[in-house]
């Protein structure tokens, strides 16, 4: 029996609260009675690994995930070790934080060579997946919207991610399914159906007309024009059972209290998600 007014899985990505730091966002969802928190790494950065994990185990909040890994395209051998070593120490994070998954994202171009950049993307996670074993973490591919290919992500679709992680078990290499970034696939629904076990991951928020911003214009859920729900009971209906991030980049949401924004999410979320 689905059940869509519980707030079982709900998960505040700090994203949507951004201005409070790691401590804020742990005693703000703690406050709020949201069980789930999905973490950025710079934020874990700003008091260090072993502070963030006594913050998030002594309320008992559960880790939905840590963002980011990957951003492996380069435009030389130094740089591309460099980001190697960057992602094994993401790796370490999440197992510490005892996160669901890495989240990673495919990384822009570093020059006009789309199909090397998808394959240097491709060539980081067979590079990491032993050291991610070894630490119990799994990877998640998060595609982004098209319009973040040249700087954010050269991978863009269900498909591709898809391509990649179904190379591997699921409890190694998975899907991370963020609607804002792909409800406008007309394969959508089929490629949610393919990854199934895959997916290890689920992000909303919803998408403005018009859009305000291409990074800092997402939508609070029922805001916009994504079919938020019908998404979620096909990510349900492949079998995932997980955690549900609601991940929101927008400056009138970060200006406004934070105690305050997560009321809104927890509306939103039982009458949209």
């Amino acid at each position: 029996m689905e059940n869509f007014q519980s707030f079982d899985r709900l998960s505040l990505n700090q994203a949507t609260t951004q201005r409070w730091n790691l401590r804020e966002a742990v005693d703000g969802c703690a406050r709020a009675e949201i069980p789930w928190i999905g973490l950025w790494r710079d934020k874990i950065a700003e008091i260090g690994l072993k502070e963030s994990s006594k913050l998030v185990r002594d309320v008992g909040l559960k880790v939905s995930g840590i963002i980011k890994g990957g951003m492996f395209p380069s435009a030389s051998v130094g740089e591309w070790q460099r980001i190697i070593d960057e992602n094994r120490r993401a790796i370490e994070e999440t197992a510490e934080l005892g996160a669901n998954a890495l989240v990673m994202v495919g990384g822009g171009l570093p020059n006009k060579d789309l199909d090397y950049a998808r394959k240097q993307f491709k060539e980081g996670i067979a590079e990491l997946v032993p050291f991610a074993q070894t630490h119990g973490v799994k990877l998640g591919i998060e595609p982004l919207h098209p319009m973040f290919a040249a700087d954010r992500s050269v991978v863009v679709t269900l498909a591709q991610a898809n391509e990649i992680a179904k190379s591997y078990h699921p409890n190694d290499v998975g899907v991370v399914i963020d609607v804002y970034h792909v409800w406008w696939d007309p394969d959508l629904y089929n490629q949610i159906s393919y990854t199934g076990e895959h997916i290890i991951g689920f992000h909303v928020s919803d998408w403005l007309i018009p859009t305000p911003d291409m990074l800092k214009g997402r939508g609070m859920m029922g805001d916009g024009i994504i079919e938020i729900r019908r998404i979620r009971k096909a990510v349900d209906a492949a079998g995932y059972t997980g955690p549900i991030e609601v991940e929101i980049f927008n400056q009138q949401l970060w200006d406004q209290p934070g105690d305050e924004v997560l009321e809104v999410v927890k509306k939103r979320f039982l009458e949209h998600v």
